[in-house]
């Protein structure tokens, strides 16, 4: 038996006896364990400079093997540490994920089963396990019966191939343009190059006073282009900008797109699961009206990464431009009747996502799923209360399904924009590298924010309180800094 577990025989090289794969699977248990209990405890971040990992993980690769259990507690000591926690009670920056147990798990024994969940023939069982989780969503979002979807990577691939499918649905017209809100995420524009579209026809289309979608000047945007002769395929609403939570309308969008013969895209990467309180179900309202929408999952649906989801509203639209069938693959179909997921999209090789999801919602239900959502809507409106309360603090965005943005500004403190700008970074430099949270920021209206994304089901009204008291005093420290001179 060598070191690592391996029996040494010929044919086996890499393979371990079960005594040692059960002690591994053991010991790395116990260090995920160990490391969620011990977690509020951590600062959120906890990063490294390059250099230092240079000089720690580059080196040639070693030629004979060490036992396994001495490589895995050195990558929990040396490699897994240095990351932003973003299951951290207390990570409030950019999009947060907390993964259910079940999740991390199922995605575990997906990997250990070596599934690749492609097609039918090869993967029956996650395929029809997939096709349970799109239809999940479709009802949850409201979408007709001839709704399907794919499952992805995550929100930038679900874009992309929202845009195949508009494309296609297009006609594949030469002076394709597409709109999109300038809140709306950076996937978007990426997409839009990446499918042949000029980078210079992905239009920007300015928000409102609460970072929406001026619909008046969107219509007024398109009829300017088709009078040039261009020819626009899609609009991008959001659904949960990145940015400040906001929803764009939804249902006037949808009537502008009825009417104008545009396929309409909704981003609810993030949002979308709202939907399945009752609160957000009434701010979503239009969502169903969407020719696509792609969700998160990862996010407030609480799995570990990577799932996202793609869902359009007419199926077809997805396997005409995606359902190619080379000569070499012939062996793989079984039947006509079968749902084969590498014809939704870009992917062929493609992990068991539906799983985790599956696992997580059949041990917990979705009463607890609602409450944890609701969770994280309950404590960004408290968010906004005690900003709207504090001396210190001004809103900027209010709660906007988890989202919060606002910056230190004190009541009649007359102080300028630029030093204003100046003492937020400031304040943002201090939590990033004094205080246990993790906060981000924004820029809105010209004016730098401080943002704070409440999804984490683990999160307390304490862990808010908290943070947002950290930014008083570290403001008026900057404030009082800034007044001396110093």
């Amino acid at each position: 038996m060598t070191p690592d577990g391996n029996s040494g025989e010929p044919g086996r090289w890499l393979e371990m006896a079960p005594e040692a794969m059960l002690g591994l699977a053991r010991r790395a248990a116990e260090l995920l364990v160990q490391r969620n209990a011990n977690l509020a405890n951590e600062a959120a971040w906890d990063g490294e400079f390059h250099e230092e990992l240079t000089e720690r993980l580059m080196e040639d690769p070693p030629e004979q093997g060490t036992p396994a259990e001495e490589v895995m507690e050195r990558a929990a000591r040396e490699v897994l540490p240095a990351t932003l926690s973003l299951d951290h009670p207390r990570c409030f920056g950019f999009i947060p994920s907390s993964p259910t147990w079940p999740g991390v798990v199922a995605d575990f024994l997906a990997a250990g089963y070596n599934i690749n969940s492609c097609n039918w023939l090869i993967s029956s069982g996650t395929s029809q396990l997939e096709c349970v989780i799109i239809d999940w969503f479709r009802r949850w979002l409201g979408l007709p019966e001839t709704a399907g979807g794919v499952l992805t990577s995550g929100g930038s691939a679900a874009s992309l191939d929202a845009l195949v499918a508009a494309r296609e649905a297009a006609g594949y017209p030469e002076g394709a343009t597409v709109y999109m809100s300038d809140q709306s995420h950076s996937a978007h524009k990426r997409a839009v190059k990446i499918v042949g579209i000029r980078p210079d026809h992905a239009r920007l289309v300015p928000s409102d006073e609460r970072f929406r979608i001026d619909v008046d000047a969107l219509a007024r945007m398109v009829a300017e282009d088709r009078e040039a002769g261009l020819e626009p395929i899609a609009v991008c609403a959001n659904a949960g900008a990145t940015a400040t939570g906001a929803i764009d309308p939804l249902n006037a969008l949808a009537d502008f797109c009825e009417t104008t013969g545009i396929w309409l895209h909704v981003d609810a990467a993030y949002g979308g699961f709202a939907v399945v309180t009752e609160r957000g179900k009434a701010w979503l309202r239009g969502i169903e009206r969407a020719d696509s929408i792609c969700l998160d999952a990862h996010k407030w649906f609480f799995q570990p990464y990577e799932v996202g989801c793609l869902l359009v509203r007419d199926v077809s639209t997805l396997e005409k431009p995606f359902g190619i069938r080379p000569d070499f693959l012939q062996d793989a179909l079984w039947g006509s009747g079968h749902p084969n997921f590498w014809d939704r999209g870009l992917q062929m090789s493609r992990s068991a996502r539906a799983l985790k999801i599956w696992m997580s919602v059949q041990t917990f239900g979705m009463a607890a799923f609602r409450r944890a959502i609701a969770n994280g809507l309950d404590l960004a409106a408290r968010a906004e209360e005690y900003i709207d309360a504090s001396p210190v603090l001004e809103c900027l965005s209010p709660a906007s399904l988890g989202v919060v943005c606002f910056r230190v500004n004190p009541a009649g403190g007359d102080v300028a924009e630029e030093t204003l700008d100046e003492v937020n970074r400031q304040v943002l430099a201090r939590i990033f590298w004094e205080d246990p949270a993790f906060v981000s920021s924004a820029v809105l209206a010209k004016k730098f924010s401080l943002r704070v994304c409440i999804i984490n089901h683990n999160t307390t009204w304490r862990d808010v309180r908290e943070t947002l008291a950290a930014t008083e005093r570290f403001g008026e420290n900057a404030l009082r800094e800034l007044a001396a001179g110093t």
